[in-house]
């Protein structure tokens, strides 16, 4: 996958409550180690529960194997692992001394650079927790490893970590670019993206969404994110159903500045023109309200609130389909009549919102299948085979052609990471902003 370093309308997120689910530093000289660092009680117990018998060191393909750690480790900093160098040499060390305690140093080695590659990510908000990162075990990641049918391929693996993260980590090495921090910070997010199986994901950087299979991306597309002032968070969620025909639920805001003096204005017969209905509440079942009874001078004021839909059609904000998934910002993907938009460098539209440039291509991918609309009443929710997991990341550096590219840090995010949560849309539950 590659990110182009380069890289209007009303608003047109809506405010919803989820919808109702269908059914390279020298090694240091062995001498120069004064003492190797002590095993955790963790590799302890491994080696407690084989007898004390080698992963490491007891033949010459676990050996090779071993081998394969000090170079990972010399470049670990890039990882997230400050004293990688400092391990890199005690496992030299110990693989040249080859004695029985010289395992337990190669595994304790081993478990803190596996551990931070699945370390937790910063600034992410998981709507679903089985997408949370959680390091295994000091005794179930040796394990894992003793198990592998060759642990040389298993240590290839688990540091390659998936494509785009061995890509991005590859380019900066050998462009001399580790201490970047775009570089590191997208190198952290980009730990979440699976190595298998198929998954969305959306770079709030550069304003793309990929269609991942098996850590490769098998399409993508231009979306629109969210405005400097009200930015897309950071999510990870499941998509489990396809959303034809949706309402948009209209934002207070946006009933306050662009309904509500209309309205008072041309009269309430401007709300059926426009294809919006008032309702009682947000639910798709919701009892039509009579416009006549609203106080739409209170509405226009900021006094008085009122429930808005626009119904589905050409014009609706939402388009002809949307992608929920769960997540504590009220935020979803979704289509958009608002094509002109990504013809634009810089795509950053929206009230947190995804729009989908092409929306009906991500619903055929993930049916795997015609995804044409079962009928023309509103929301109709069309159940996947199988939930696939949506990443909103944000990717600031990534790899174009084999060299390093960069994309504007539009929301700040390398610069203060300790600002994401703050970036973040305050709202939560059934009151929050979506788009």
């Amino acid at each position: 996958m590659a990110v182009s370093s380069a890289f209007a309308a009303q608003p047109l997120c809506a405010q919803d409550v989820a919808p109702t689910p269908p059914p390279s530093s020298p090694v240091a000289s062995p001498v120069a180690i004064a003492a190797p660092a002590p095993a955790d009680l963790g590799v302890d117990l491994f080696y407690a529960a084989r007898g004390q018998a080698p992963l490491w060191l007891k033949d010459e393909a676990s050996r090779a194997a071993a081998a394969k750690l000090p170079p990972l480790l010399r470049t670990a900093a890039l990882d997230g692992l400050a004293n990688g160098p400092m391990l890199a040499a005690e496992v030299e060390a110990a693989i040249a001394r080859g004695q029985p305690a010289d395992d337990k140093i190669i595994s304790a080695a081993w478990v803190q650079y596996a551990r931070t590659l699945k370390g937790p990510v910063a600034g992410v908000s998981f709507g679903d927790a089985a997408l949370k990162p959680a390091a295994p075990s000091a005794p179930a990641m040796l394990a894992e490893a003793a198990h592998a049918p060759s642990l040389g391929t298993y240590i290839d693996a688990v540091a390659a970590v998936n494509p785009l993260y061995s890509a991005l980590r590859d380019a900066a090495i050998k462009q001399g670019r580790t201490a970047d921090p775009h570089v590191q910070a997208s190198l952290q997010r980009l730990r979440l993206i699976p190595a298998a199986g198929r998954a969305v994901v959306v770079d709030a950087a550069s304003a793309q969404l990929w269609m991942m299979e098996d850590g490769k991306a098998v399409d993508s597309m231009k979306v629109v994110v969210g405005k400097t002032t009200s930015p897309t968070p950071l999510l990870a969620g499941t998509i489990h159903y396809v959303t034809f025909n949706p309402y948009w639920h209209i934002l207070d805001e946006v009933a306050l500045r662009k309904v509500a003096p209309v309205v008072i204005k041309r009269g309430v017969s401007y709300l059926k023109a426009a294809r919006y209905e008032v309702v009682g509440d947000w639910n798709s079942d919701a009892p039509p309200v009579d416009p006549k009874s609203i106080d739409w001078k209170g509405v226009a004021a900021g006094t008085a609130t009122v429930h808005i839909r626009q119904l589905p059609g050409a014009n609706n904000m939402m388009g002809a389909v949307k992608f929920w998934f769960e997540n504590d910002h009220g935020i979803y993907l979704h289509d958009t009549p608002h094509k002109e938009l990504f013809a634009k460098a810089k795509r950053n539209f929206s009230l947190g919102c995804v729009r989908l440039e092409h929306a009906a291509r991500l619903a055929q991918w993930l049916f795997g299948r015609d995804a044409s609309p079962p009928g023309g009443t509103p929301e109709q929710h069309v159940q996947l085979d199988k939930g696939v997991p949506v990443f909103i990341t944000y990717l600031t550096a990534n790899v174009t052609d084999g060299r390093l590219a960069f994309a504007d840090d539009v929301y700040g995010l390398d610069r203060a990471p300790e600002a994401l949560a703050a970036a973040a849309p305050a709202q939560t539950g059934a009151s929050a902003v979506a788009h």
